[in-house]
């Protein structure tokens, strides 16, 4: 059999569309080809999978479409047949603060499971995949892993950051001086002007919040293009890009491998721990580096990352906890600058492979050196351990998170203040009536009680903005935010809806919390704990119909990445190569 590029094919491979295009019966499928106006020449090539999130419904994802037809070009270009679809993407931005955020962890799932079957149904060769908002990236990069065919993914690039009186903004200001606006420390007037400066152009949030967080982690496991993840959206750099990914994915098809399964190790999944750690990057990351490895058959939960955040040292000066956007990382290498520092420190394993068949070391040994303002060397850290760490005691057993960059104090203790959805502590949080040295608790937002593990930037941007960012706490077993900056503590394992000693909380309880000592407690007799779990009943909750009620059925626990099924998929034999 030969290559793609008349060189013999590795080690016999049969390429998996030839089910669709060989032999007498498969004369309807050829037609069917046919009609979409492929010649017998591009049928007997591999079919590729283009896959985008493309779509009007966010800023994030207005870039993918142009960036998909650069990329079936590289297709072409190396000896494929591209075949381009589009898949979901939900809006963390205007989902924010409303319902409609239950839909968006539950859109990563959707992301992961419609590629799937595509490209299953297709008999697919080969990937590439376009993501912008949040949970696309970790979606697209979760079905890369599951289908584990040749792939190369594609962050689709950062908004450029906004300008408003001489000074760069981001959406998140936006959030925030609603905030100020209520505590009147801005004039509507003022907000008015900044909604129409932070986000100028089309892109992702441009401060290291979930998506570009997770834009470097793509680079960490080596399942995209070195120099992909912090490139603006508009710059024009992206399309010769996007040929590139093409290009690659044909290579790996010829080369057979690395295949994502080859890229998504414990060790690859250190090193996109330590980026995040070391870039204060979004605690998001620690629900979807889990559910990645769990693609991969492998067990990495939220104990794990913490001992990578714990040993790595924070070394990037980004928004929110900092100073920088994505844009300024580019301008000074790129992710790769990251890579370097962290491996001269000796704090990622540099034999880890890429897409490119470079190593990761190749990568980090070929960066420019740390600029020592947007990046600084290991040595010179902005703190000795990671921007993001995980919290255990009493109240949260299986862990919870708080991002630490940027924080003044990191010991906070006070008693609770107990509010059962996101909409009663936001109606106390619009109409101020909260108080400092609150620890303000949130339940019944985890996957399973929410459903959907809402995301509270709407809630956390408002403390800020009201001054209050670090006089209060909030505790939930919700989501936060890439981009919330304060006492914000989210993620709280085992979640109220399953028994977690969060459910258990009254008002007027006091908790400590001390991230120097990783431990968060509420300060109680473990007889009365005991007790009242004893009394403890599930609350009620009415019929859900639709994909929440599939979704509640099926999802699992926010510390081993809220998955949804166990991990063992395997290609139907007869597909198999």
């Amino acid at each position: 059999m030969e290559g793609t590029r008349g060189r013999p094919a590795a080690a016999g491979r049969r390429l998996r569309s030839r089910v669709t295009v060989e032999g007498l019966d498969r004369a309807p499928h050829r037609a069917f080809l046919r009609g979409m106006g492929l010649s017998d020449e591009a049928m007997a090539r591999p079919f590729i999978g283009v896959v985008s999130t493309h779509g009007e419904v966010t800023p994030c994802s207005m870039t993918l479409a142009p960036q998909a037809g650069e990329a079936k070009i590289g297709v072409a270009a190396g000896g494929g047949t591209p075949r381009e679809f589009t898949t979901i993407s939900v809006s963390d931005g205007l989902s924010m603060n409303h319902l409609g955020m239950r839909m968006s962890l539950v859109s990563r799932e959707i992301i992961a499971d419609s590629i799937e079957a595509v490209v299953r149904a297709h008999a697919y060769d080969g990937l590439v995949g376009f993501g912008g908002c949040d949970k696309t990236l970790p979606g697209i990069m979760m079905a890369m892993v599951r289908l584990n065919v040749p792939a190369v993914f594609q962050y689709g690039g950062s908004a450029l950051p906004g300008r408003w009186r001489g000074r760069d903004v981001t959406v998140l200001d936006a959030y925030e001086a609603v905030g100020a606006v209520m505590a009147g420390k801005m004039r509507e007037d003022e907000l008015a002007e900044l909604e129409r400066a932070c986000l100028p152009t089309i892109g992702s949030c441009g401060g290291q919040f979930t998506a570009n967080t997770m834009a470097m982690v793509s680079e960490a496991l080596g399942l995209a293009l070195p120099g992909s993840a912090m490139m603006p959206a508009v710059y024009e750099q992206r399309r010769a890009l996007a040929r590139r990914a093409g290009e690659t994915v044909m290579k790996l098809l010829d080369d057979g491998g690395p295949l994502p399964r080859d890229l998504v190790t414990r060790k690859s999944l250190e090193n996109a721990c330590a980026v995040v750690a070391a870039t204060g990057g979004s605690t998001n990351a620690a629900l979807h580096l889990p559910a990645i490895a769990h693609e991969a058959g492998l067990r990495f939960t939220l104990d794990d990352v913490a001992a990578v955040l714990e040993r790595t040292p924070l070394i990037a000066d980004l928004k929110p906890g900092g100073r920088f956007v994505a844009k300024d990382v580019y301008e000074i290498g790129g992710a790769a600058v990251v890579l370097r520092a962290l491996l001269e420190g000796g704090f990622i394993h540099g034999d880890c492979p890429t897409v490119t068949g470079a190593t990761i070391a190749d990568v980090a040994r070929a960066a420019s050196a740390p600029d020592g303002a947007v990046v600084r060397a290991t040595g010179q850290a902005l703190s000795p351990t990671g921007g993001v760490v995980v919290l255990k005691g009493n109240l949260c057993p299986d862990g919870a998170l708080l991002k630490v960059a940027g924080l003044k104090e990191v010991v906070f203790e006070g008693p609770v203040r107990v509010f059962e959805s996101e909409e009663a502590c936001m109606a106390a949080v619009r109409a101020r009536s909260y108080a400092a040295g609150s620890v303000m608790v949130i339940r019944n937002e985890g996957p399973k009680g929410g459903p959907g593990m809402r995301e509270m930037l709407g809630v956390t941007a408002l403390i800020y903005g009201q001054g209050m960012g670090e006089k209060v706490a909030l505790l939930t077993d919700g989501r936060f935010s890439g981009a919330t900056r304060g006492m914000c503590i989210g993620y709280a394992c085992p979640e109220a809806a399953a028994g977690g000693p969060i459910a258990l909380l009254k008002d007027g309880d006091r908790v400590r919390i001390d991230a120097r000592a990783r431990t968060i407690d509420v300060l109680i007799a473990d007889a009365e704990l005991a007790a009242r779990r004893t009394a403890w009943r599930s609350p009620a909750r009415g019929p859900l119909g639709g994909v929440l009620e599939k979704y509640a059925a099926a999802v699992g626990p926010a510390n081993l990445g809220a998955v949804t099924h166990s991990g063992n998929v395997q290609w139907i034999p007869d597909e198999s190569p």
